[in-house]
């Protein structure tokens, strides 16, 4: 260890994260990604804000839209399973001065997201139609999701090229190149937008089809720049092929990422068959509007911890556990102090939101109550991605894939089928079975994590003294 910690002074390598104040580390990087993550929402909110004010079929069109979400979730776990697999173990590497092995890894990253995003796109255009309708689709609503969808499945590459490898950019330090990523799709997403959908007259496709062209402007931005000068760790043609335990070590880190979508998709599929059943397709709609709330307020969290994975992985990479315990604390009560102060401004002003997306009256006036359930005790959640965060940083899969399963999978699942159905509570009882997974899922994944992983530190800090 003593010969490790001199050779990487010798270096002196760039963006050293055991330098400095922790947290003045974290939030260099974390600022900037959370604007990107801002930003990145606006390619899914943004859509559903212009179809809202549709003069025709609004409601109908943004509820299509919303059946999509399991479908575009799944392309997200996917680009969540090679980019944020990699990424941190690409920290890790460069912490520890290996540079070959993180250029390897990011390679192995690339491979396998090219080879997933046509293997999806195949896929998912031969059974759209099936699926939209298991997702919850109506006669109604059917065309207007299937119109998006096909149109989206086509650019499905550029969206995990740019969503997947700019999770290297983020792990090298180059956190306002990752937000610029961003920021070139979005504004590109805004501007055309309005032009496809009301100027040419396109609706949901026009929606689709220029969230494809700004996915495409990013993933050549992320392209270019890993195979720069610039980059401290560079995309080589040489390493753009599939070595097997490399894979399994990518694949292993990023399944909890990928469990987090995935199981999302599943809960979205779950509510949406429910709400269906129970108040039709404005609850449905109802559905797409909590879905795009939680996505806005959740950003900050989201932008927070993913910011804290390069430097706590780099680290713990470089035996400073003194600075990783700090950063697990630091983002700790953050992440609860913001979430604690957006659950207030949810329960008090819930009809700001809802009308973002909608000004439907009947759609407006079910989500009223719904967001006050939906967002009860929210800021339990940030437990959950506290936790979750600082497993994926240290490289403890089972663990992050653990948590991902039993929140979504063994809890919010089976309350949404039985909650409607034991108290007669209807949409109320699918709207309940978030906040109470919340309090039950993220208790147990932020103490667990606070057990093993500081427990771990001492015991390492013990090793080096």
């Amino acid at each position: 260890m003593k010969n490790l910690i001199g050779r990487r002074k010798k270096e002196q390598p760039q963006n050293d994260f055991t330098k400095g104040s922790i947290i003045e580390t974290i939030l260099r990087l974390a600022l900037p990604m959370t604007l990107a993550q801002l930003i990145n929402v606006l390619y899914s909110v943004i859509d559903r804000i212009y179809i809202g004010l549709i003069p025709r079929n609004a409601t109908l069109s943004m509820t299509g839209i919303g059946l999509t979400l399991p479908i575009t979730t799944i392309v997200i776990a996917f680009a969540n399973l090679f980019g944020m697999g990699g990424a941190p173990l690409c920290s890790i590497a460069r912490g520890r001065g290996e540079k070959e092995e993180a250029e390897k890894i990011m390679g192995n990253s690339f491979a396998l997201l090219l080879l997933f995003s046509v293997i999806l796109t195949i896929l998912g255009l031969l059974f759209k139609k099936p699926l939209l309708y298991l997702f919850g689709a109506s006669d109604e609503t059917f065309p207007y999701a299937n119109a998006f969808i096909s149109i989206y499945l086509l650019g499905n590459l550029f969206v995990m090229v740019s969503l997947g490898m700019n999770s290297f950019i983020n792990s090298q330090g180059f956190s306002g190149i990752g937000m610029a990523t961003v920021l070139l799709g979005a504004i590109t997403n805004i501007i055309l937008d309005p032009i496809f959908i009301f100027v040419f007259h396109m609706g949901v496709r026009g929606a689709a089809l220029s969230s494809v062209i700004s996915q495409l402007l990013s993933a050549l931005w992320v392209f270019y720049f890993l195979i720069s000068k610039k980059a401290l760790i560079r995309l080589r043609p040489c390493n753009i092929r599939l070595q097997f335990l490399m894979v399994k070590k990518i694949s292993a880190l990023g399944l909890s990422g990928f469990m987090m979508a995935i199981t999302n998709s599943i809960v979205q599929i779950v509510c949406n068959k429910s709400l269906q059943f129970y108040g039709g397709d404005l609850y449905v709609g109802v559905m797409t509007v909590l879905n795009s709330i939680r996505e806005i307020i959740s950003m900050p969290v989201s932008g927070l911890t993913n910011g804290s994975q390069p430097v706590i992985g780099y680290n713990y990479g470089a035996g400073s556990y003194n600075r990783v315990r700090k950063a697990i604390k630091f983002i700790s009560i953050t992440c609860i102090s913001y979430t604690l102060a957006a659950w207030g401004i949810l329960h008090l002003f819930p009809h700001f939101f809802i009308r973002i997306f909608n000004h439907n009256a009947a759609l407006v006036q079910a989500a009223m109550p719904a967001v006050r359930i939906y967002f009860f005790g929210f800021f339990m959640m940030s437990l959950q991605f506290a936790g979750q965060s600082v497993f994926v940083a240290l490289g403890k899969a089972k663990y992050a894939v653990f948590f991902s399963i039993l929140r979504k999978i063994v809890i919010v699942v089976p309350l949404t089928l039985l909650l409607p159905y034991l108290f007669h509570s209807g949409t109320s009882g699918v709207f309940w079975a978030e906040p109470v997974s919340n309090f039950i899922g993220g208790s147990a994944c932020f103490l667990t994590m606070l057990s093993v992983v500081l427990k771990e530190l001492k015991e390492k800090e013990k090793t080096l003294s």
